[in-house]
């Protein structure tokens, strides 16, 4: 087995700050479109701002008209004589020229009364237009950010998957598998969800807030100054609060990740977990791992729950102040009261939108964390990687070089291989044998690059693989490791799973030779049989000769075997390795194997201990010549708990 060091969850990086503006400039792959959303936002704010003008232009002409009607009401019960000196009152109240006549001054009046049914009218008209030009180009500025967010997210996952196919098994030996599917799903929705909403409202924000200053400065200076004090005030809280929860939504995207690996795996081994009775500690642990994401939720909750209210206790200083001056001037004539409800209405797009960063801080939060998570996969550097230029591995005869290799995994002081070197020429049988963790399946996972040696070379045809590249080298080897993995789908897609385009009779060859083809046919569907997650619907066994089946239909010059006739009974195993002798003739085979009997035609075996190769040669020469290879052979062959079934053919072999 395979040493593997004891890493575990990788140290957190903190929130990078960098790496929102990263995601945001994914919406640059759309050019044009990308900008529609942004002109539907200022066309549908636009539309928008101006509805406060017409409303205060409907209650001044309301007002105006019944303040006109009001006067030529009691003109006629004002005594003649008294008209001169109530007349410049007159005027001064309703705020008209000091120079008008009486006669002037009731033309006026009347014409002010007569207009104000279609001043009414078309300000009504205007602000359904209006209106309707606001829900037409919100409805488009949604549509438009949302289908830029989900391309942006498209791309996020489609980088996101082709990394994780290409991180070398290093990165995985300390990363959970479900903090790198948390990080596909969760992660890129939080970071879509801003892209598609929260970049639109930040950006509606200060348009609206921009446009409403620019408003009520031009219209009325003095009293747009008594709100703006309180603009800074309320920028300052959302600077403050978004500091805070950055770092706190990190932690909650962590505590989920954390989560979603204690499901993953439960759910993986959840044969173990019952057949172990662990569901009351699997329970607990889950529960743990919940509670913890919960706290850090409600951490933050607190944070918001404060937020609040401190933005609308702002909102509303800032709406007491403007009824108080803006009264005081009414009373004084300064402010009409149609200015005085635009105002009014004004103020509550000043603070909507200040109100609403608050939860566009949640969002960006939420964002800036996912954000960081994702590009850190997307950084990760990968440790085995294709040198500048490399060139193809051109197709190789086999001969496999093993040159005073010694292998260590990162972080870890100990080497797992010391000075190891070999030679397989090409068609020649290596057999590896060895205890657990003397270091087998290091040497295995050294030739198609799964890593790279500490010191030494690992050599094919006399290249040396850190000079080709990894795919025309993996390309010519195939491989059945000791653990089978199959994929959902039929039976024939797994065995052509290296080769799609695989015709049904090469197939068929591929398990024949297996020792997979009876059991196959077996089922009711054939090689159209689903195989279930990972194979479920399979035994062992069935599930090895797949593997192999899958690795023979490539046809390579180069083959491994990692202890692949493990999970099969005396009787399959013999049929299988029939088959694998015939088919590795000619073939480079590098086999590792728990049962001697399954080693015992190798060309070259080679015995392992503590990472070394304390013994080579054949099975005659080492049942001579090795005492641990003695002892290995005497204890699973000729000692009192040897498998009768299997004796007699070791030994005949050993005797031939």
């Amino acid at each position: 087995m395979m040493q593997r060091p004891s890493g575990g969850r990788p140290p957190r990086a903190p929130v990078n700050k960098d790496a929102i503006g990263r995601a945001i400039k994914y919406l640059g792959r759309f050019k044009r479109q990308a900008s529609l959303p942004y002109i539907f936002l200022v066309i549908a704010t636009l539309s928008q701002l101006a509805v406060p003008k017409l409303v205060s232009g409907i209650i001044d002409a309301v007002s105006t008209g019944v303040a006109g009607k009001a006067v030529l009401d009691r003109l006629p019960s004002i005594p003649a004589g008294a008209v001169s000196s109530v007349l410049p009152q007159l005027l001064q109240f309703l705020k008209l020229p000091a120079t008008l006549t009486l006669q002037q001054l009731t033309d006026t009046l009347n014409a002010n009364v007569a207009s104000a049914p279609s001043a009414l009218l078309t300000a009504g008209i205007a602000i359904v237009v209006f209106s309707a030009f606001r829900g037409v180009f919100a409805f488009l500025q949604a549509y438009w950010a949302e289908k830029n967010s989900q391309q942006v997210a498209y791309d996020l996952r489609n980088e996101l998957y082709e990394k994780v196919q290409r991180l070398s098994f290093s990165y995985y030996e300390k990363t959970q598998t479900g903090q790198l599917m948390i990080r596909a799903t969760d992660d890129v929705e939080k970071l879509r969800l801003f892209i598609g909403q929260g970049l639109l409202q930040i950006v509606g924000a200060l348009a609206l807030i921009v446009g409403t200053l620019v408003i009520l400065f031009t219209t009325n200076a003095q009293l747009a100054l008594v709100v703006l004090p309180l603009l800074p005030v309320a920028m300052g809280l959302f600077m403050f609060f978004g500091a805070v929860s950055g770092p706190l939504f990190g932690k909650v995207q962590m505590r989920l990740s954390e989560l979603n690996a204690v499901l993953q795996e439960n759910l993986a081994g959840i044969k173990v977990v019952q057949a172990f009775v662990r569901e009351r500690s699997e329970q607990e642990r889950f529960d743990a791992s919940a509670n913890k994401l919960l706290n850090q939720q409600l951490q933050i909750s607190r944070l918001f729950t404060f937020l609040f209210p401190v933005i609308f206790l702002v909102a509303n200083l800032g709406q007491s102040a403007v009824l108080y001056f803006g009264g005081r001037d009414i009373v004084l004539g300064n402010l009409t009261i149609g200015v005085w409800q635009e105002f009014s209405l004004y103020l509550v797009y000043l603070f909507l939108p200040i109100a609403q960063l608050g939860i566009i801080v949640t969002q960006l939060g939420q964002a800036a964390a996912s954000a960081t998570r994702i590009f850190e996969i997307l950084d990760a550097k990968s440790d085995v990687v294709d040198k500048p230029g490399a060139p193809a591995l051109p197709a190789v005869k086999g001969e496999i070089a093993f040159d005073n290799v010694t292998f260590r995994y990162i972080g870890e002081g100990k080497p797992v291989l010391q000075n190891v070197s070999f030679t397989a020429h090409p068609g020649e049988t290596v057999a590896l044998l060895g205890a657990t963790g003397s270091g087998k399946t290091s040497i295995i996972n050294l030739l198609p690059r799964f890593y790279d040696p500490t010191e030494g070379a690992v050599k094919i045809d006399g290249h040396n693989l850190r000079d080709v590249t990894l795919e025309s080298l993996r390309a010519q080897i195939g491989i059945v490791l000791q653990e089978t993995t199959l994929f959902s789908g039929t039976i024939r897609d797994n065995i052509a799973y290296g080769r799609s385009d695989a015709t049904m009779d090469e197939v068929i060859a591929a398990a024949t030779a297996a020792s997979a083809h009876d059991f196959i046919m077996g089922f009711p569907a054939g090689y159209d049989t689903p195989v279930g997650e990972r194979g479920s619907t399979l035994s062992g066994g069935q599930k090895q000769r797949v593997a192999i089946a899958r690795a023979l239909l490539l046809n390579p010059r180069i083959l491994i075997l990692d202890d692949s006739t493990s999970s099969v009974d005396l009787a399959t195993e013999a049929r299988i390795q029939q088959a694998l002798d015939t088919l590795m003739r000619n073939r480079t085979s590098v086999v590792i194997a728990q049962r001697i009997s399954t080693v015992l035609n190798a060309d070259q075996i080679l015995v392992l201990d503590k990472g070394q190769i304390v013994a080579r040669g054949t099975h005659k020469e080492l049942i001579e010549d090795s005492p641990i290879y003695a002892e290995i052979y005497t204890s699973q062959l000729v000692g009192p708990n040897a498998n009768a079934a299997g004796t007699q053919p070791a030994l005949a072999a050993a005797s031939a």
